[in-house]
């Protein structure tokens, strides 16, 4: 799980083709690296990804063709700025809201507007996914939790603060450029309660029956 919380800005070093899939090298940048253990997971503008291998300034990870088809990893160019966060730890502070990794879908950047000290974007988000956006709900693009400022009917507006954005490979983001978006995690849990068709009288009962002898 992840906060949503740019920990630093690396960069895409190398994508090696494997067998139809691919071998990312990241290179880490201003991320903190000490302690990194082969295994742990890796937020990569939004993608859980998995350390493979590493050395001091970067780590590999395996994406695959999953990975490559559905966000925007499969099309970046080498030297792309990449937002990364590792995985929270148990007693972290929750700053943004709970993230799995798990992107839903590729949006769009439609416009960016200066608003005041901040900017305001407004971004394209596929049909199947426009349902689960809320106003003032959170949504996660490129790995960044956000608000929702509004909601119309192509996707929706965030403001962005001058931190997030000196923080961030948003610095370099521009109008038309293709983000990976993962929904809140309570709109899918939600949906799937709402469409089980499971009776509520289905939940197992907190106390069972006793069939031995009383004292």
């Amino acid at each position: 799980m992840f906060t949503g919380l740019i920990e630093g800005v690396g960069r895409l070093a190398s994508r090696e083709p494997r067998g139809g899939d691919a071998r990312l090298r990241i290179d880490v940048g201003t991320l903190p690296f000490t302690g990194v253990a082969l295994g742990e997971s890796i937020s990569v503008n939004g993608c859980c990804l998995t350390v493979i291998a590493f050395d001091e300034a970067h780590f590999d990870v395996d994406a695959s063709t999953e990975t490559l088809a559905l966000t925007t990893l499969g099309a970046l160019p080498v030297g792309a700025p990449l937002n990364l966060e590792r995985a929270m730890r148990p007693d972290d502070r929750l700053g943004g809201h709970l993230v799995s990794g798990h992107v839903d879908g590729m949006g769009r950047v439609r416009s960016i507007a200066i608003d005041a000290r901040a900017q305001r974007w407004a971004l394209d988000a596929p049909a199947p996914l426009r349902r689960y956006i809320a106003q003032k709900g959170s949504i996660c693009v490129d790995g960044v939790s956000l608000t929702v400022n509004a909601v119309d009917d192509a996707g929706f507006e965030v403001a962005l603060i001058p931190h997030t954005v000196a923080h961030t490979a948003f610095a370099q983001t521009k109008v038309g450029d293709a983000v990976n978006l993962e929904i809140d995690l309570v709109a899918r849990y939600v949906e799937r309660l709402l469409s089980s068709g499971l009776p509520s009288s289905g939940m197992p009962s907190s106390t069972t029956s006793s069939t031995g002898a009383g004292a």
